[in-house]
C-alpha cells in the first residue's frame, strides 16, 4: 500500500509481446505493396530474386522421379536439377506441361507435372541436350 492508502497497480509498462525475430518483418506496405523478406524492398525492386541461382548444389544432371507421398495418392512427375534461371525454368515447365497434356507447377526450383509422365519428360529433356537420369523406382 502506498502512503495515500491505495494499492499500487502492478507495473503495466511491460510489453507482453515477443520481440521481433531477425528473420520476420514487413510483408506488405500500403505505399509499395508486397515486400521481399530477403532484401526488404518492394517485390518490383527486389534484387535478391534476380541474382540468386535456382540450384546452387546442382551437379549438372537432371533427375526425374515419380512421387505420390503427401499428395493424396495422386501421382506427380518431379524434375530436379535444372540449373537455369527462374524465367527459363517457368518456360521449361510450360513446355513440359504442354507436351504431357497436363497441369503442374514450379516450386523452389523444382518442376512438378501432374501424372506419371517420366518417360515423356526424360525424352523431351534429353532431346534438348540435358544430361538426364531417372531417379527413384
Amino acid at each position: 500500500m502506498s502512503a495515500s492508502g491505495h494499492k499500487q497497480a502492478p507495473d503495466d509498462n511491460r510489453c507482453s509481446m515477443k520481440p521481433r525475430s531477425s528473420i520476420g518483418g514487413l510483408v506488405y506496405s500500403t505505399d509499395s505493396g508486397r515486400m521481399c523478406p530477403g532484401c526488404r524492398r518492394a517485390i518490383s525492386l527486389c534484387a535478391c530474386s534476380t541474382s540468386a541461382p535456382t540450384s546452387s548444389t546442382s551437379d549438372g544432371i537432371v533427375r526425374i522421379s515419380r512421387e505420390t507421398k503427401g499428395r493424396g495418392g495422386k501421382v506427380v512427375t518431379v524434375v530436379r536439377g535444372l540449373a537455369i534461371d527462374v524465367a527459363s525454368l517457368e518456360k521449361m515447365a510450360k513446355q513440359l506441361k504442354a507436351a504431357c497434356g497436363s497441369g503442374g507447377a514450379v516450386k523452389d526450383g523444382v518442376v512438378e507435372v501432374q501424372g506419371d509422365h517420366c518417360d515423356k519428360v526424360l525424352a523431351l529433356l534429353a532431346g534438348q541436350g540435358f544430361k538426364v537420369k531417372r531417379a527413384g523406382g
